[in-house]
């Protein structure tokens, strides 16, 4: 429903500023612009509203010139009031129907996906741009995760959506796993560490992009 191009989700960082090794978090989205990024989420969960607002306007300024959707993680109030191109929501967060009422019909709205369960319950969201499939491998990013998905439990939840809902996978993902994952059926990748805590995030970017590249040929 929302304006979410699928090339979009190729190359998909989601922000940490405790995994940036001290660098801050336009030092570290500056970088990933450089390297092609295609879409960023701002994930902050210890901060205040106002220091979230402040952080999302400064952020959103960098992406929107370079033409990169800006995602907020969980708060749709920080997004619509920064005019953010999306939100991105946990089976835990705000109910699917009440973001995207909040937010209306031309936001990009992303649902995290941790089972076949959830999946199914998926195809009832009209209007769902895409999901994250949530970890496909374990990883000390985020200690509240389901069990891992693994490469089997990913091509079992593309089937269970089918072709026409994107998805973007999350959890565990470097440059080595990327072929199998998007093989298994997903549209991108999704990262944090990977490019939050490379010693060089815009070489780190590139390389992760290029491989997703090279695998949907």
């Amino acid at each position: 429903m929302g304006n979410l191009r699928r090339e979009a989700l190729e190359l998909y960082l989601v922000t940490d500023r405790s995994l940036s090794l001290g660098r801050s978090l336009l030092d570290i989205v500056s970088a990933a612009i450089r390297g092609g990024v295609t879409m960023v989420q701002l994930r902050e969960k210890e901060c205040s509203t106002r220091e979230f607002v402040a952080l999302g306007r400064a952020v959103h300024d960098l992406l929107h010139s370079a033409g990169i959707p800006l995602i907020i993680n969980d708060r749709s109030d920080i997004a619509r009031v920064i005019g953010a191109e999306g939100l991105h929501i946990g089976q835990h967060d705000m109910e699917y129907a009440d973001a995207r009422h909040l937010l209306g019909p031309e936001a990009i709205i992303g649902l995290s996906v941790e089972n076949e369960e959830q999946a199914r319950a998926c195809l009832s969201l009209d209007g769902l741009d895409y999901i994250g499939a949530s970890p496909v491998f374990s990883t000390p990013t985020k200690t509240d995760t389901a069990p891992a998905l693994g490469l089997e439990g990913l091509r079992r939840v593309r089937n269970i959506v089918g072709t026409a809902l994107p998805m973007v996978a999350i959890g565990g993902i470097k440059l080595s796993n990327i072929q199998d994952i998007i093989h298994s059926g997903a549209d991108g990748v999704a990262v944090v560490s990977a490019i939050c805590s490379a010693q060089n995030p815009t070489e780190a970017t590139a390389s992760l992009l290029d491989a997703v590249k090279k695998v949907k040929g």
